[in-house]
């Protein structure tokens, strides 16, 4: 049977880490990190995700900043606002939820958040620093991801791994992650030949393609660690919607480990943004 790698009791960790942190830095200079969130027009997944990111804000003691602006917001106006926030020294971390409307370029509004601000781990300049492992802030999924594999993976060195997925907010990241681990990673796509044989030759398979149950058992070999990134909403004959993952995971009792969607990477993105934060606060404060 495989472990169930529990991503929520994970996330509440860092959570509480990070909690720490912030405790110990307010009682050394009386100023809480702050985290600027730009939400603008009202999608309703967006609106869920602000929230629960807010709600966990608090709970951390980190300052939330809140920006809810209309969906008629001109582009001049919250890259403006953006220039206020990258000034702003009570501001440590600035995010701007997505989609935007499509009025408005989502790569030119990420590109004027300031490096040191980028919370997200989107600017290409945190995108050069993660591929030449020069720091910078690392985008929170691929953060996660590696915080989740650590609890069965003591040593990469050599490991093979197939990351399936080549975006740029979890593929190609999380892959770069894995490279300065030493492991050997192979990025594949749905598109890629001959997918599950290449699959099956990993010791870790990262699933983020947004295809639902792509993974199949058969798959993936004995004793292979799965990191499901998928969130899919299907609904059934029956009318009922729910989510499920890039993997079978039913079909996976043959695997080291595995995790469950829900409740696997998606707790640990809002921990590790809040974790960026606090490092964008303690990078400010030596500069």
């Amino acid at each position: 049977m495989a472990q169930i790698i529990d991503g929520r009791a994970i996330a509440r960790e860092v959570l509480a880490r990070t909690a720490d942190e912030v405790a110990a830095m307010v009682a050394a200079t009386g100023q809480a990190p702050g985290l600027a969130v730009i939400l603008v027009g009202h999608d309703p997944a967006s609106e869920v995700y602000v929230g629960r990111k807010v709600g966990q804000c608090r709970k951390a003691g980190i300052r939330s900043i809140e920006h809810r602006l209309p969906e008629t917001t001109p582009e001049a106006d919250l890259l403006a606002l953006i220039d206020t926030l990258n000034a702003d020294p009570a501001v440590h971390g600035i995010l701007v939820q997505l989609p935007l409307p499509r009025a408005i370029d989502a790569g030119r509004v990420l590109d004027r958040i300031a490096p040191g601000k980028d919370v997200d781990g989107f600017h290409p300049v945190n995108v050069g620093r993660l591929s030449t492992g020069t720091g910078g802030l690392v985008p929170c999924t691929p953060l996660g991801i590696m915080m989740l594999i650590d609890t069965v993976i003591d040593d990469y060195r050599g490991l093979n791994v197939c990351v399936i997925g080549k975006s740029n907010i979890v593929g190609k990241p999380v892959s770069m992650l894995l490279l300065e681990r030493e492991a050997t990673v192979t990025v594949t796509h749905i598109e890629t030949r001959d997918l599950p044989d290449i699959a099956r030759k990993a010791d870790i398979i990262v699933a983020a393609a947004g295809a639902p149950h792509l993974v199949r058992g058969y798959w993936v070999k004995p004793g292979a660690v799965v990191i499901d990134v998928g969130i899919n909403r299907v609904t059934d004959p029956d009318g009922t919607t729910r989510i499920i993952g890039d993997c079978a995971t039913h079909e996976l009792d043959h695997a080291r480990a595995v995790t469950p969607v829900p409740g696997g990477v998606g707790p640990m993105t809002i921990a590790c943004l809040l974790a960026n934060t606090v490092k964008a606060a303690k990078t400010a404060a030596i500069a």
